[in-house]
């Protein structure tokens, strides 16, 4: 199996080869085995490339009887850069080469001038979606790495986020009516930068890696700082693991309040005020859910409401507000009533 311990500046060149044939797919592909067909998502990057070399060997190398689904492979020409259909074109021979049916899907029209790493990528999700579905295909695969997921994390942190962000990227995740996978998060991108030399797959560095425009960038060079301290992958690892299970905790405890603790219709400020106030805010923000509201309530505006809403309950005053595309009322009797905010008003919360 790929191990993170598998770093290219740790290999001779006469090991590397050696070390590579050790490599194991079976295992990380395994959750895979139920899908109708699998398509893999492949930049042209080594990371993209080492998935796509060991899903072709996946299915190609299934034992005697065994009957693995088939696997699939596309590339986003995203235009943004005047090599990127050169590079697409070099993914499609290296597939036809392994068997693995390949198309090229073209991000059209015009490109923002904003937010621009963030639409590309809400672009290639929906072309890949779209593709997967034409070729049958139930499971999309991505080359997530422990290095991503490192940056993920800490970009994360950077921006504030609750504990369900610190858990980071998750191996299987529901999308679009998919199942996202990322089969290579425990592994180095070192680690694959080695395989592909080891198996003589071609593969190209994409300059925008590098490029400081970009928020991933400056993680990057923040996640190598740090690692040089001691806090790398493994450790990032640990706390999104950490984090995942405080997270699957708290979501369990807050439906078990919402079930047990609050009636259906107006909840009783009492009641709220006496839960922790993690677990209080979460049954105000799937209360608002529940109502018609926006399906994610940003963090910072169910905390301002959370503390207006607990003074004026300290205080025994009436309040009125919005969060979320949901009006938030609480009377003079201490109850909490939740409705869908009108549609001239919503959007202003």
């Amino acid at each position: 199996m790929l191990t993170s311990d598998l770093q290219a500046s740790d290999l001779q060149a006469s090991d590397l080869q050696a070390r590579a044939q050790a490599v194991a797919a079976t295992d990380i592909f395994a959750p895979a085995q139920v899908a109708s067909g699998v398509l893999v998502a492949v930049s042209g990057g080594p990371d993209s490339m080492a998935l796509l070399e060991l899903a072709a060997r996946w299915r190609a190398e299934a034992a005697a009887g065994a009957v693995r689904p088939p696997v699939f492979a596309a590339t986003v020409d995203h235009g943004l850069r005047p090599d990127s259909l050169a590079e697409a074109q070099m993914v499609a021979d290296f597939a036809a080469a392994r068997g693995v049916p390949h198309a090229i899907l073209h991000w059209t029209g015009d490109k923002p001038h904003t937010r621009l790493q963030e639409r590309a990528r809400a672009a290639r999700y929906a072309l890949l979606a779209e593709e997967a579905r034409r070729v049958g295909a139930d499971f999309i695969l991505t080359a997530h790495h422990a290095d991503d997921q490192a940056e993920t994390i800490l970009m994360r942190i950077v921006r504030g986020s609750a504990i369900a962000g610190l858990a980071g990227m998750a191996v299987m995740s529901p999308r679009e009516g998919l199942t996202l996978f990322r089969p290579l998060l425990s592994v180095r991108k070192s680690a694959l930068v080695a395989y592909c030399e080891a198996q003589g797959a071609p593969y190209v560095r994409d300059p925008s890696n590098d490029n400081p425009r970009f928020g991933r960038t400056g993680a990057r060079r923040l996640a190598l700082m740090l690692e040089a301290q001691g806090l790398g992958p493994g450790e990032w690892a640990r706390l999104a693991r950490r984090a995942a299970r405080a997270e699957a905790a708290l979501a369990a405890a807050a439906e078990a309040a919402l079930a047990q603790q609050l009636p259906a219709g107006p909840a009783p400020m009492t009641m709220l005020a006496s839960l922790p106030e993690e677990i209080a805010m979460r049954c105000l923000a799937a209360r608002v859910r529940g109502a018609g509201g926006a399906q994610i309530v940003r963090l910072e505006r169910l905390e301002s409401t959370w503390e207006k809403l607990s003074d004026a309950h300290r205080a025994s005053r009436a309040l009125a507000l919005t969060l979320a595309g949901a009006r938030i009322k609480l009377d003079t009797k201490g109850l909490v009533h939740i409705s869908a905010e009108p549609p001239r008003r919503r959007g202003r919360a």
